[in-house]
């Protein structure tokens, strides 16, 4: 009989409590009826967690590298059943009550999150800190960023999805953010994604957690932006870059005045930082998302006018061409100088010119620079393949067919 559902424990120096999930997981797969196994993807431990975990009736394997994500990643590889439900091997989780999770994955859904403040958090389970700002936060912004409004409790560490379809997502991240990467990537992918209570109970163990708060959390806050390139990066910059871009022409040619207010100079060089900010940012964003669709984990639909820039004989018109007409601008400036014989002068009547044409020269090196980024992007090729398709082809950008639709 073929294996339905396999219950993966990441493991490291889990000997207090990873009996105790093994026989709650075995316990609760046998009175549901399922045909599953509990597997244990050790990744190290030096505390006699394995032999345990094998007297309790788990499967164990062993991670060849180091992290949470890198424990999971081999255990998915490693397990037989159709659907994977994951858990931290602490005792912390509800491993008696696998129904919710096992009947979610049999209606169809690709991936089952368990939400912990739906079903519960025991006192003392989850740090203040953690259950009042980490979380919550975190979870809003992944919400907010990819569209998953189904999603209460971004970070539970309980879930279960469809083996092969996660398999296919080609999932990497070796440490706390892997947590991250597998509901991003399944978002991104438009897989169907649905919640279920769970419970969170303090743990069983007597040393402290592996969980490192401020570095773990900037890492899953980081993983977020990254994954989220058009409304972290693109949609910002571009109205950074016209707004600065407005108020530095209109301060190029003279100063403006809005009541008793004045602006003059001084605004106009904030003027063209703002439009270097801008265009930067718009760019990288572009960056960013070249790079996701060469992994093919994102969607370009829409941004095709700013990636067709990126490319690199785009790139080198448009970059020689800004910066053509700054250096215009400062042989303009330094005519006008030399007609007074390099003396003084108003620095309020040249800084018009110079300030406007070195952000010209800035702006064609950087757009120059940056598409030549993205060549190196679009070249590399993954190891043991063949050529990468080109990001900027036509079929890929546009198909509205392609599996990964992206929910940004």
């Amino acid at each position: 009989m073929s294996v339905e559902v396999t219950v993966l424990l990441p493991c490291l120096d889990e000997a207090e409590t990873v009996g105790t999930c093994v026989e709650k997981a075995r316990r609760s797969l046998h009175e549901l009826g399922v045909e599953g196994e509990v597997l244990v993807s050790d990744n190290g431990s030096s505390d006699g967690s394995q032999e345990i975990a094998r007297r309790a009736g788990a499967r164990v394997i062993t991670a060849p590298e180091r992290g949470y994500g890198a424990a999971l990643l081999a255990g998915i590889e490693s397990a037989r059943g159709r659907y994977v439900i994951m858990a931290d091997a602490d005792d912390s989780y509800d491993l008696a009550n696998l129904g919710p999770f096992v009947n979610a994955l049999r209606e169809g859904h690709d991936v089952v999150m368990g939400n912990r403040f739906r079903g519960g958090i025991a006192a003392g389970a989850m740090p203040w800190l953690h259950r009042y700002l980490g979380n919550p936060v975190l979870s809003r912004l992944g919400r907010t960023l990819f569209g998953l409004k189904e999603v209460g409790d971004f970070h539970c560490g309980i879930r279960g999805f469809d083996r092969e379809r996660i398999l296919a997502l080609g999932l990497s991240m070796p440490g706390m953010e892997f947590a991250s990467e597998l509901i991003v990537r399944a978002a991104l992918a438009g897989y169907d994604i649905t919640e279920v209570p769970t419970t969170l109970s303090p743990d069983g163990r007597t040393r402290p957690s592996h969980l490192r708060t401020w570095r773990d959390g900037w890492r899953h806050l980081r993983f977020l932006l990254v994954f989220a390139p058009r409304k972290t990066l693109i949609y910002p910059g571009a109205a950074i870059a016209a707004i600065s871009l407005v108020g530095a022409v209109l301060l190029a040619i003279g100063p403006r005045s809005i009541g008793d207010l004045t602006f003059d100079v001084n605004a106009l060089v904030y003027a063209c930082f703002g439009v270097l900010l801008g265009v930067q940012m718009v760019l990288l964003g572009g960056l960013a998302t070249l790079y996701g669709q060469a992994q093919r984990m994102a969607d370009t639909r829409g941004l095709r006018p700013l990636l067709a820039v990126l490319r690199f004989e785009t790139s080198a018109v448009i970059g020689i061409s800004l910066a053509v007409v700054g250096f215009a601008g400062s042989i303009a400036a330094i005519t006008h100088w030399g007609r007074v014989g390099f003396g003084e002068l108003d620095p309020r009547g040249t800084i018009r010119a110079v300030v406007p044409s070195a952000t010209l020269i800035a702006l064609g090196a950087l757009w120059l620079f940056t598409a030549l980024a993205g060549s190196l992007i679009t070249l590399a090729r993954p190891p043991g393949r063949g050529r990468r398709p080109d990001p900027l082809d036509a079929e890929l950008v546009d198909d509205p067919s392609d599996e990964l639709v992206a929910k940004q």
